[in-house]
């Protein structure tokens, strides 16, 4: 057991430091080929933060681990509007823009609404509840189109509106130096995921725990911590706008291309995956649209936040009574 806690650990630590150094190496190369700092941060930097997910999803998808696979990505979503969303709006009300609320916030809710299909397949024609191949290759579609809408987007907005918290890490970066930062994060990458997964598998197992709620819960808290570091710490700086546009980039990378990859390496079925987990998901990508832009005009106030915190300690709990 303590070795497997041990290469949980340490597998979390190289994932961690291995997004951190691909990110900042990614950045200052996209810099020296002129890409500017908007379409940085919402392709680099959104890769960055979720390569984890990548990372541990397609690993445990090619181990057979199919629950953890999508147990991270729906575990991680939930992670990301509930906990991130809500602690930073404790922190800090988040103000968010009206292109957000109108175009990205939405997309947040269609890759919740796939999944929510996709987990209902064998009620609505009999066939198993599963991402199949073929549906993975239609989310890795999907995301190329949104990346294709991002970029085209990005063009066409004004500069002046972009957050000064989106400039990323890795400026004046050398390039041996940003070729060096991008192969290291990426070997950590994989061998850090590899090593997550086998404890992470190893202590469900030994715990009579299934991966699926170790995937909804320790590895889903895990890898989402760049994530909420990252939120926590705009927010204290005044720039928590930024948490939005983290959780919007992470949530919809998860779906579209973490699981469609995942997919594509073997078809990953919902074992352990309930409704419920799905239902929550829903209505925490509702809720983040309702508080954003009902209450009070595209704000989240921190009574909002405390909702959604306490929605994802109420979720928790559910979690641990029920296994």
């Amino acid at each position: 057991m303590w070795i497997d806690i041990f290469w949980l650990v340490l597998g979390l630590g190289l994932i961690l430091g291995g997004a951190g150094f691909l990110t900042d190496g990614s950045s200052a190369i996209a810099r020296r080929f002129g890409i500017s700092d908007l379409i940085i941060g919402l392709t680099v930097v959104a890769f960055g933060t979720s390569a984890p997910e990548l990372v541990i999803s397609v690993i445990a998808a090619s181990q057979g681990s199919a629950p953890l696979a999508v147990g991270n990505v729906v575990g991680s979503n939930i992670f990301n509007i509930l906990a991130i969303i809500g602690f930073t709006a404790l922190v800090r009300p988040i103000v968010v823009k009206k292109s957000v609320m109108t175009t990205e916030i939405p997309m947040v809710i269609l890759s919740s609404l796939i999944l929510l299909v996709l987990g209902y397949a064998s009620v609505l024609d009999g066939t198993k509840n599963m991402v199949s191949r073929v549906n993975g290759v239609f989310l890795l579609i999907f995301f190329a189109l949104f990346m294709r809408y991002t970029f085209a987007s990005a063009r066409h907005r004004d500069p002046a509106e972009a957050d000064p918290a989106e400039t990323t890490g890795g400026v004046g970066l050398p390039i041996w130096r940003s070729v060096l930062y991008v192969i290291g994060g990426l070997t950590a990458l994989i061998w850090g995921g590899s090593k997550f997964v086998d404890g992470a598998s190893a202590i469900a197992h030994s715990l009579g725990v299934s991966d699926a709620v170790i995937g909804l819960t320790i590895v889903a808290m895990g890898t989402s911590l760049p994530e909420l570091a990252t939120s926590i710490v705009a927010a204290v700086k005044n720039h928590a706008a930024l948490a939005v546009g983290n959780v919007i980039g992470s949530n919809i990378f998860n779906v579209l291309f973490v699981l469609g990859t995942s997919a594509v390496v073997h078809p990953l079925p919902f074992d352990g995956i309930g409704h419920t987990d799905l239902w929550v998901l829903m209505v925490a990508s509702v809720l983040f649209f309702v508080f954003g832009w009902f209450f009070h005009r595209r704000e989240i106030t921190r009574a909002e936040g405390a909702v959604l915190a306490l929605g994802y300690v109420a979720y928790t709990a559910y979690l641990v009574a029920t296994v």
